[in-house]
C-alpha cells in the first residue's frame, strides 16, 4: 500500500479536481448521500449511472473519485462520507482489524476475479527456477497468488490457513525459489514487464489491455465470495432510507447491463449475495 503521505496527497488531488471535498461531503442536506469510491471503471461508471437514477427519484448523490485505497474507510468512519465502494470483503475485515475501525458492509455489487498473468510464459509449468512473482501486499489479497501456484504444484502451502490469511509465512515448500515481489494492489498489473509473472485483478489488468483470456491462471469460483466488492459504511446507515435507495439502484437493471457489456461480462455481479450472512462468513 501507499505510505499514508501519500495517500493523503492523492486524496487531496482528487477532491480539488472532483470538487467534492470532505468537509463539503459531511454535511448534505435530507435527500443527498455522499460516497467516496475508487476511480477505476467497474467502481466509477456503474456508480454514475447509480447517480443518474437517484437523481429521478429526487436523491443527490455527491461523490469523490481517488485512487487511494487507504483513506475511503478512513474518511467513512470519521463521517465525512456515508458510504464508499472500493473494496472486496477481505480487504474491509483487515482494513478494520488494522485500524480499530468498525466500518461495515451495506451490499454487494459484483465479484472480483483475479488471475496470474506474464509477458513470457504461457503456462506456470514453463516458469523458470528462481522467477520473479508480482503479488498484492494487502494481507488480504497477498495469498491469492499462493494459492494459485499451489493448486498448480508449484508450492506447498499450509491448506489450514484461509485464502484471505494466506501470505508467505505459511509456504511450506518452495521447490523452485519462487521470488515474490510485493506491490501495491492498484499497481500489480503495470509491473507485469518487469517481472516474470504478475498477480492481478481482471478489472485491473483489462484496464491496460489485458482480457481474462490472456491470463495464464484464473480463480475460481471456491474463492470469490471474500473477494466481493461491496458498497461499506458506518453501522448507523445500514437500513437507512438512504442504505436502500442506494442498493436499489446499484442493483438495479441498468447496472447489470453495464456489467454483462464490460470486457465480455468477465464481472459478474453479486446482487443475491445475502451480505450478513457473508460478511459473518469473511469474519469468522
Amino acid at each position: 500500500m501507499r505510505p499514508y503521505g501519500a495517500g493523503a496527497a492523492a486524496i487531496l488531488m482528487s477532491v480539488s479536481l472532483v470538487g467534492c471535498g470532505l468537509s463539503d461531503a459531511a454535511g448534505g442536506e435530507d435527500r443527498t448521500i455522499t460516497m467516496i469510491v475508487t476511480e477505476s471503471a467497474p467502481f466509477q461508471e456503474p456508480t454514475e449511472l447509480v447517480k443518474e437514477q437517484l437523481e429521478e427519484d429526487g436523491w443527490t448523490l455527491e461523490t469523490t473519485y481517488v485512487t487511494d485505497i487507504i483513506q475511503p474507510n478512513q474518511a467513512v468512519a470519521q463521517g465525512e462520507y456515508d458510504a464508499n465502494f472500493f473494496q472486496n470483503l477481505s480487504y474491509l475485515d483487515q482494513f478494520n482489524d488494522d485500524h480499530g475501525l468498525d466500518v461495515e458492509t451495506t451490499f454487494a455489487v459484483y465479484e472480483a476475479p483475479g488471475g496470474i498473468y506474464s509477458e513470457d510464459y504461457d503456462s506456470l509449468e514453463d516458469l523458470p527456477s528462481g522467477a520473479q512473482i508480482a503479488i498484492p501486499v494487502d494481507t488480504a489479497n497477498n495469498g491469492r497468488a499462493l494459492k494459485l501456484l499451489a493448486d498448480a504444484g508449484l508450492l506447498e502451502i499450509d491448506e489450514s490457513v484461509e485464502v484471505s490469511e494466506l501470505s508467505q509465512g505459511d509456504i511450506v515448500e518452495n521447490p523452485q525459489n519462487l521470488e515474490f515481489v510485493e506491490v501495491d494492489q492498484q499497481s500489480v498489473a503495470q509491473s507485469l514487464s518487469d517481472v516474470d509473472a504478475a498477480f492481478a485483478f481482471v478489472r485491473l489488468a483489462a484496464e491496460i489491455g489485458l482480457d481474462a483470456d490472456d491470463a495464464v491462471v484464473l480463480e475460481g469460483d471456491d474463492v470469490a465470495l471474500p473477494f466481493t466488492c461491496v458498497v461499506a459504511a458506518n453501522p448507523d446507515f445500514q437500513g437507512t432510507e438512504k442504505a436502500e435507495a442506494l442498493q436499489e439502484a446499484f442493483q438495479s437493471q441498468e447496472v447489470q447491463d453495464w456489467f454483462d457489456d464490460y470486457q465480455g461480462g468477465v464481472l459478474d455481479t453479486a446482487f443475491d449475495v445475502d451480505i450478513d450472512e457473508a460478511w459473518t462468513e469473511v469474519q469468522g
